[in-house]
């Protein structure tokens, strides 16, 4: 019989500890102890989420993209760009279902003039259920708005409760991990399933939730609400609803994603290799390494959408990708980033711009490439434009980079750089095209030394495109020859120097 002196607390938090994961526990239990049926449901309040997100993305935001984070409303950042407390939570925890439903205030912003984002998170809830859950909250990119979308996806299955004060229930350090909806609300910066900071939920158990359901909820209906509603309804109501359609009926597919030709797309992607010749050189001895949502694929590299304008009457298009590619061959003095891509396109001609990272700082925005649209087509197609393999060339500004103070450059404005693809959605609707996958010519790692024109090595070697850079005379490969950094050959010592001229850029 003592067993029937529990009290009613402590079986609140056993019962939000089972739908929390603790799942030696169970409901029955309450019911049978107290004599009477278990509530339907119990209250929980003075919650709190410690969660940052994700890490090394608040490192960008105040690092690379020299942006601010502000957290208001009930958030809190804890000092040195920590972590985020989310206060005020209260929710429920349903008996028969076994299941939380808890929501926090708060907001957090994460915003950057020189990489052009700004993303807000609010509305914060955490919804489990036994070893699974959520964390669910209202994402604004850039203006557009997502509610409620499982941002992040909860393990359970191995976290236990702890005890708090007041004697709450603290879950430390939940496995968390970034959902599809919130890979997409972040335009694809990172992958479904990336690993996200762990959270810390705390709750406190109440007692059984009163529900008022609605008194008098129906009393006096609508008195005649309908009355004659439909007495002669419109006489022929869709009588020639498609008539005077107009210009729009070309022969093509009526649809409306084929008429959006002016707006900000909602999807989108960018594949670019930058140069073929050079992802081999880098192969045979080197790394490739893609980060924020860029991907490998056999043309070289595609990098995730962010957002754009488009009209495609006017021609003009001004988009912007995220991830990036990072070029390394430790043994060669390399270590280039390539990131924050971006196409303006206006009728025949464009540009492509990135912002370079080497060791002695970053370049933001370099008009790096100049694009050949005079037989790209700025129409949609099953409500994408797609502008494909369009010609690229080096421009001055892009073979400044490869510059370094002993040879200058070996690549020259007008060099034959890889073809660029642009592919844009103004429709939510829409399907991308493919556009290549897995690693192709972009892998990493070993390789035969050779770019498929010649040695990379020794006399002979082409760097691809227009023209065969000088012999260097060494059996090593020049990193002259790749343009990224100066090779000084004195009395056949084939000493590699790295030299840049960007001496005043910011230190990354």
């Amino acid at each position: 019989m003592a067993a029937t002196r529990r009290p009613t607390v402590l079986a609140a938090a056993v019962a939000t500890a089972v739908a929390l994961g603790a799942s030696a526990l169970t409901l029955p239990a309450i019911a049978a102890d107290t004599g009477k049926a278990a509530p339907p449901k119990l209250e929980l309040k003075d919650g709190t989420l410690q969660w940052g997100l994700k890490e090394s993305f608040r490192k960008y935001v105040t690092g690379m993209a020299h942006g601010k984070i502000e957290a208001e409303g009930g958030a809190q950042q804890a000092p040195d760009n920590g972590v985020f407390t989310f206060s005020g939570g209260k929710g429920t925890y349903d008996t028969g279902t076994h299941a939380t439903d808890t929501a926090f205030k708060g907001s957090v912003r994460f915003t950057s003039t020189i990489h052009r984002f700004d993303i807000d998170i609010a509305d914060v809830k955490v919804r489990t259920k036994g070893g699974t859950g959520a964390i669910q909250a209202d994402v604004t990119l850039n203006g557009a708005v997502q509610n409620d979308i499982d941002l992040a996806a909860l393990d359970l299955s191995t976290v236990r409760p702890g005890q708090g004060e007041g004697g709450a229930m603290v879950f430390k350090d939940i496995p968390a991990t970034l959902t599809a909806d919130g890979a997409k609300a972040f335009n694809g910066m990172y992958e479904a399933g990336a690993e996200l900071d762990p959270a810390t939920l705390t709750v406190t158990a109440g007692g059984p939730v009163t529900e008022e359901p609605t008194e008098k909820p129906t009393q006096k209906p609508p008195q005649k609400p309908t009355q004659k509603p439909t007495q002669k309804p419109p006489k022929k109501p869709t009588q020639k609803p498609a008539d005077s359609s107009g210009p729009a009926e070309s022969g093509a597919r009526q649809t409306g994603q084929d008429r959006q030709t002016t707006g900000a797309p909602v999807d989108g992607r960018l594949s670019w290799g930058l140069k073929e010749s050079f992802r081999k050189y880098i192969s045979t001895g080197g790394e490739a390494t893609v980060a924020g949502g860029a991907k490998k694929i056999s043309s070289g590299y595609r990098f995730p959408f962010v957002k754009a304008d488009l009209d495609s009457d006017a021609k003009k298009v001004d988009a912007s990708f995220g991830g990036s590619v990072r070029f390394t061959y430790k043994a060669h003095g390399i270590d280039m980033k390539f990131s924050d891509l971006k196409v303006r396109a206006n009728g025949a001609k464009g540009t492509l711009l990135a912002d370079v990272t080497t060791p002695q700082g970053t370049n933001n925005d370099v008009k790096f490439a100049a694009l050949d649209l005079s037989n790209a087509s700025y129409q949609p197609k099953n409500g994408v434009v797609q502008l494909t393999k369009v010609p690229a060339t080096l421009t001055a500004a892009g073979a400044k980079q490869f510059a370094n103070d002993t040879t200058g450059s070996p690549y020259q404005p007008g060099e034959k750089l890889d073809p660029v693809t642009v592919a844009l959605s103004s429709s939510a609707g829409a399907e991308l095209p493919a556009g290549g996958a897995g690693a192709g010519d972009g892998t990493t790692g070993g390789g035969t030394g050779t770019t498929g024109s010649g040695s990379v090595g020794g006399g002979g070697g082409t760097v691809g495109g227009s023209g065969a850079l000088a012999a260097t005379g060494s059996s090593i490969p020049s990193a002259a020859l790749l343009g990224v950094a100066g090779a000084a050959m004195a009395a056949g010592a084939g000493a590699v120097v790295v030299a840049r001229r960007r001496r005043g850029a910011e230190a990354v």
